[in-house]
C-alpha cells in the first residue's frame, strides 16, 4: 500500500537590496528546505511570504514597504526580514498585520517565525536535506561571503547600525564553502563582504588549518589566492583601497584572480572626504592606479560616487570630475546624496538643492560614459574570455568579460555562438563596442 506523503508548507521570497542580502536570502531558504519546506514561486501558492529588505537609502526603505505591502496584498501572510527590521515599530505602524520581524543575517529567528507562522507537519520523508545549499543566483557564478559588519564610521552610512562590526568568517569555512560550489558548477566566485580589505582584522589575521593540509591566514591576500586555486573566476568586491591590497595585484597579473576590483572611493575632493569621514588621499590613489596598471595592464576597476554631499561645491565637484578624467576608471556608478534616518551627515551644514543635484549627476555620468566608451573601443581587435550567461536559438549568446561583474557592468554579445551552455568560458574576437558593451564572436583559433 502506497504512503501518502503530506504537503509542505510552501515558503515564497522576495528579496531586495545588495548581493549580501541575496546571501543572506540563499541561507534562509536552504535551512527552510533543509527543514523539509517547499519554495513557491509566486504569491499564490504560498503559506507564508519572506521580505528581505534594504534600508541603505530612504529610497531603498520605500521600495522595501512597497514591497512588504505588494506581499500582503497578495498574500497576507508575511514575515519581514533584513536591515528594515531595526525599524520594526515602523514597519507595525504601516503594517500591523505582519507576523514577525526580524533583522539582518538572523537566520535562526527568521527560520523559528516561518516554522510558526506555517508549521511543518511531522513526516520522517519530508524533512531530508537538501545536497546543496539552495542558490537564487545562476548555477554558474556564486557570491561569497567572507564577513558581517564594518569598523568604518562613514557620515552618510547606516549599515554598522544595521549589521554591527566586522565579523569575519573562518578562511577554512569560506574555502570549503567554495570548493563546493565548484564542484556544484560555480564557473565565478564573487566575493562580498562591506569592506572585503578588512577581512580577518577581527581574528587578528589567524591561521588556520585545511582540511586537505596546508594552513591559510584570515587575510584579504591569503584568501584570494587560495580561492584562485580552485580552477573558478574570483572577483573581489567592495575592496577599500588599504596599503596591502597592492599585494593582491600581482596574483591578477598571475592569473589566480580576476583583474578586476571594485572600490567605493565615494568621492575625490579632499574636503567633501572628510565630511563623509572617509580617508581623504586622492592624489596618493592616482600613484596607485598607476601602479596597478604598470604590474596588471588589463586591470578593471569600478567604482560608486556620491554626488551632492552637504557641503559640496561648484569646486568641490569640479575637483573630483577632473580626479575622474585623471583616474580613467572602467565602470563608474554614482547616486544622489539621500539624508537617510540615524546618519551623521543629515546634521552637516550646506544641503545641495535637488536641482544641482541632479545637474551635477549629469555631467558625472556623460563624463565617465565617454571614458568608459574609449576604453572599450580600445579592446576592439582584441581577443578576450568572456562567460557565457545566456544563449538563444538564432545562434547568438550574451556573456561578460573578466572586467564585467554580473548585473552591474556591461556586457558581451556575441553573434554565430552555436553550440554555446550557460557557463561555458570561451574566447571572443572583439568586433565594436559602445557606452557599455561589447560586440563580438567566438574566436576560431
Amino acid at each position: 500500500m502506497a504512503t501518502i506523503l503530506p504537503s509542505p508548507p510552501k515558503v515564497g521570497m522576495v528579496s531586495l537590496g545588495c548581493p549580501k542580502n541575496l546571501v543572506d536570502s540563499e541561507r534562509i531558504l536552504t535551512k527552510l528546505r533543509a527543514d523539509g519546506y517547499a519554495m513557491s514561486p509566486d504569491y499564490a501558492g504560498a503559506d507564508v511570504v519572506l521580505v528581505n529588505t534594504c534600508g541603505f537609502l530612504d529610497s531603498a526603505k520605500e521600495e522595501s514597504l512597497e514591497a512588504i505591502g505588494e506581499a500582503i496584498a497578495e498574500n497576507g501572510r508575511v514575515i519581514v526580514t533584513g536591515c528594515m527590521g531595526k525599524e520594526a515599530e515602523a514597519i507595525r505602524t504601516r503594517f500591523p498585520q505582519v507576523l514577525a520581524i526580524t533583522g539582518a543575517h538572523q537566520y535562526e529567528d527568521v527560520v523559528g517565525a516561518v516554522h510558526t507562522a506555517a508549521p511543518m507537519p511531522p513526516s520522517a520523508f519530508l524533512n531530508l536535506v537538501p545536497e546543496r545549499d539552495l542558490k537564487l543566483t545562476p548555477r554558474h557564478y556564486s557570491y561569497l561571503k567572507i564577513s558581517e559588519g564594518c569598523n568604518h564610521r562613514c557620515s552618510f552610512c547606516i549599515i554598522p547600525a544595521l549589521r554591527g562590526d566586522l565579523v569575519s568568517r573562518r578562511p577554512d569555512a569560506i574555502l570549503r564553502e567554495a570548493e563546493k560550489l565548484v564542484a556544484a558548477g560555480t564557473r565565478e566566485l564573487l566575493v562580498i563582504s562591506q569592506d572585503t580589505s578588512a577581512y580577518g582584522l577581527d581574528l587578528r589575521h589567524a591561521t588556520y588549518p585545511l582540511k586537505a593540509g596546508g594552513e591559510v591566514r584570515a587575510h584579504m591576500t591569503d584568501l584570494a589566492r587560495e580561492l584562485g586555486r580552485l580552477g573558478a573566476w574570483v572577483r573581489l568586491h567592495y575592496v577599500y583601497p588599504y596599503p596591502h591590497v597592492d599585494q593582491v595585484i600581482p596574483l591578477m597579473a598571475e592569473g589566480l584572480v580576476l583583474p578586476y576590483l571594485d572600490i567605493p572611493f565615494q568621492h575625490a575632493a579632499p574636503s567633501v572626504l572628510r565630511a563623509m569621514k572617509r580617508p581623504a588621499n586622492e592624489a596618493k590613489v592616482l600613484d596607485r592606479l598607476e601602479k596597478w596598471r604598470s604590474i596588471c595592464p588589463d586591470i578593471a576597476v569600478r567604482s560608486t560616487f556620491v554626488v551632492g554631499f552637504p557641503g559640496e561645491t561648484e569646486a568641490d565637484f569640479d575637483y573630483l570630475l577632473q580626479w575622474l578624467e585623471a583616474a580613467r576608471l572602467d565602470r563608474v556608478g554614482a547616486f544622489r546624496f539621500e539624508p537617510v534616518e540615524g546618519a551623521a551627515a543629515n546634521a552637516l551644514p550646506g544641503h545641495v538643492p535637488e536641482e544641482v543635484k541632479e545637474e551635477r549627476y549629469a555631467r558625472l555620468m556623460a563624463l565617465t560614459a565617454r571614458i568608459s566608451a574609449e576604453k572599450l573601443a580600445a579592446k576592439v581587435g582584441r581577443t578576450l574570455d568572456v562567460i557565457i550567461d545566456a544563449v538563444d536559438e538564432e545562434g547568438g549568446a550574451t556573456g561578460r568579460s573578466m572586467a564585467d561583474a554580473p548585473e552591474i557592468d556591461g556586457e558581451v554579445f556575441l553573434r554565430d555562438a552555436h553550440g554555446f551552455s550557460v557557463g561555458d568560458i570561451t574566447s571572443v574576437m572583439i568586433e565594436d563596442a559602445d557606452e557599455h558593451d561589447l560586440y563580438g564572436v567566438p574566436s576560431k583559433g
